[in-house]
């Protein structure tokens, strides 16, 4: 359990870990996540979102711990999905439900939908103000960061932003703020953003400028999921920067599933070949590495070579899954390249290169299927279109 605990004067972390979750809509969560929420005390007490349904009463608990329940006089939900807004029913049955729920527009519209209870709801208006006392909130609309009803809630006092899903990671361990954790607290984040907001890169770095023009002090970060930013805000937001600008390192990642081993040793040599050229080069079998986590890896990848048998006339189950989550998340300014050992017709590399082309993505071989088991000259064939490649992610 979280202990609720104070992360500012009068302004405390109430949320709850889910030690035991493993999977969040596809994406890997093998530490578990938490479900944030911040509870600001002022003459007006307010709850900053809320948690998952299953976890309403231990969120209760923590607010217990430091008031009553009842004493406060308003939530605010920045983001509506449920494992942020799942409590508040609960909540509100025990608050008081005639007390306001302050949201975004379409926050109002999907919590209506959410909930056959009648709630108090009042949506709010980008850039409006609430004073709650001696401080007060202000309220950026972040439309599709990553939901159509998601905002930010900022303390300009304390100059500290509740960012919703934006700036998290799915983290569950120990540590509550990014000085506790460190270092590895990254590569958390840039899988949070790999999967879940790289799609949304656009709107990113609108956010981002939009910041930056407004002049806005940031002291801590708030989010939704994992640890607050209260050392070094600045490092995620700059992360964010690079991420949604899709800049690229010289680096492959080399995706492959196989039947009889065949693809394997062709995935093999085509990585040694890339790597032979000082390239970074990341080798993934589809059976044996998570899709999101084959999606951390491409977040950075200047190159995607992905292998298949051909069964039935087509990719494999496993690649085509794979496929169908990068192609979701909108991946810009890769190369890509095809391969493939088959039986009798081979058709996997049309159908790989197909599917780069519905990406955007440039193609930067045609592609090579080996019939059967490839021999010692197929093998060089392997090893060449991997110099291929890795020549030209140097070139660029």
């Amino acid at each position: 359990m979280f202990k609720p605990v104070q992360i500012a004067d009068g302004i405390y972390s109430v949320g709850c870990r889910d030690w035991d979750i493993r999977d969040f809509h596809g994406y890997s969560t093998y530490e578990g996540t938490s479900y944030n929420a911040f509870l600001i005390l002022d003459e007006k007490n307010v709850l900053i979102d809320t948690v998952k349904k299953e976890f309403a009463d231990e969120l209760l608990d923590n607010i217990s711990k430091i008031i009553d329940p009842s004493k406060i006089d308003m939530v605010i939900s920045n983001h509506t999905e449920m494992d942020h807004s799942g409590a508040i029913p609960t909540v509100m049955h025990r608050i008081g439900q005639d007390k306001t729920v302050l949201c975004s527009k379409m926050g109002e519209k999907n919590l209506k939908s959410h909930f056959s209870r009648p709630l108090n709801l009042k949506s709010v208006e980008n850039g409006s103000e609430l004073n709650i006392g001696k401080r007060t909130l202000s309220f950026i609309e972040t439309k599709m960061l990553h939901w159509p009803d998601s905002m930010f809630t900022y303390l300009k006092e304390d100059k500290i932003l509740f960012s919703s899903d934006a700036f998290g990671q799915h983290y569950a361990g120990d540590c509550l703020f990014d000085d506790e954790i460190g270092e590895q607290i990254m590569s958390h984040a840039a899988k949070y953003y790999g999967n879940i907001l790289l799609n949304y890169s656009s709107r990113v770095q609108e956010l981002l400028k939009s910041v930056t023009e407004s002049g806005l002090e940031i002291k801590m970060i708030c989010p939704d999921h994992g640890v607050i930013w209260r050392d070094n805000p600045s490092k995620i937001i700059g992360a964010y920067d690079k991420w949604s600008r899709q800049e690229l390192s010289k680096k492959a990642v080399v995706i492959f599933d196989t039947m009889w081993n065949s693809t394997a040793k062709m995935a093999r040599e085509i990585a040694k070949g890339v790597e032979s050229l000082g390239v970074s080069v990341r080798l993934m079998n589809t059976r044996k590495c998570h899709r999101s986590d084959i999606m951390t890896e491409v977040l950075d990848a200047k190159a995607l070579i992905v292998g298949s048998p051909t069964l039935n006339n087509g990719i494999f189950p496993v690649i085509a899954d794979v496929m169908t989550y990068i192609k979701g998340l909108k991946p810009k300014n890769r190369m890509a390249a095809a391969f493939g050992s088959y039986g009798w017709s081979g058709e996997a590399v049309k159908i790989l290169n197909q599917e780069f082309q519905a990406m955007g993505m440039e193609i930067v071989d045609e592609g090579l299927k080996i019939q059967y088991v490839p021999d010692k000259v197929a093998l060089e064939k392997c090893f060449e279109m991997g110099r291929k490649i890795g020549q030209k992610i140097i070139g660029e």
